[in-house]
């Protein structure tokens, strides 16, 4: 039986992890994140500028693919990329491969990682963090902004689509249209660095610097499982982790900084900033 037929299904998957998350790590009902937030985009118009900004980089991500389509460019660091790492992943796959493992990183990979970022906001914007909310879109925003040129400049393809690799497509046991539906939101050759380890990772981050310990660890663990899942599922090169995790902790460093810095520059009412970064930080 297959787990995933459709976008819409992972959507919906999607959304009811958000709610869960938020429910689980504030003990609050989730209605609670959107009336704080909505308070918050009334009192503080930075903050629905750089949500617009935020939505704005995600929507790149996708046009990049369109550009790539209108380039001449055709270089393949691919040989480099095995020449330097050798068969880690297919050595990693075999050790794992099982059914249930599969389903297990499958929704790992296609949910709780949209999921993390979505409900990081809603943890944020239920506790009343609008530091870290505001670090939260901008660190996003620096993960997304710095890999895109990697994509266009220095394209590195899946590991599973590189024959030499030894590597295969375990996500087709669960999704088995994931080329046909999935594809269109993630190139084949957007390898490195890796955003599934970069964003995972800064969300991560950000989560144990929050204040709110439950939600740190959880964020952790999910994110461990998270990179085991781009190794196992055949996505991911070695290469493509250890670069998406120097830009998680550049992403992060940097988005605290940011998100400090706007919350001081718009000081809603509700909020005092400083002692709000103080806490999470």
């Amino acid at each position: 039986m297959y787990v995933y037929h459709s976008m819409s299904g992972i959507s919906w998957l999607t959304a009811f992890s958000v709610l869960l998350i938020i429910w689980a790590n504030t003990l609050r009902a989730p209605w609670h994140a959107v009336i704080s937030l909505f308070r918050q985009l009334i009192k503080a118009r930075h903050l629905l500028w750089l949500l617009l900004l935020t939505v704005g980089v995600l929507l790149l991500n996708k046009y990049e693919l369109l550009l790539e389509n209108h380039l001449s460019y055709d270089m393949d660091f691919t040989p480099w990329i095995l020449k330097l790492e050798g068969h880690f992943v297919a050595s990693f796959q075999s050790l794992f491969h099982d059914p249930a493992v599969t389903e297990v990183a499958g929704f790992f990979y296609l949910v709780v990682f949209q999921a993390l970022i979505l409900a990081s906001l809603g943890i944020y914007a239920s506790d009343n963090r609008l530091p870290m909310f505001y670090a939260t879109c901008c660190t996003v925003i620096l993960n997304y902004l710095v890999a895109i040129p990697f994509y266009l400049l220095f394209p590195v393809n899946e590991v599973w689509s590189y024959a030499p690799s030894g590597a295969s497509f375990y996500m087709l046991e669960v999704f088995p249209q994931f080329e046909q539906v999935y594809r269109p939101l993630s190139g084949l050759n957007n390898c490195f660095p890796s955003l599934h380890t970069s964003v995972s990772v800064s969300m991560a981050i950000l989560a144990m610097r929050s204040g709110n310990r439950r939600w740190g660890w959880f964020a952790a663990v999910c994110s461990a499982i998270i990179l085991f899942s781009i190794f196992y599922l055949g996505i991911h090169w070695l290469t493509d982790m250890l670069g998406g995790s120097v830009l998680a902790v550049s992403a992060s460093y940097f988005g605290l900084a940011w998100g400090k810095r706007l919350a001081n520059t718009s000081r809603p009412e509700s909020l005092n900033p400083h002692q709000a970064i103080k806490k999470s930080l």
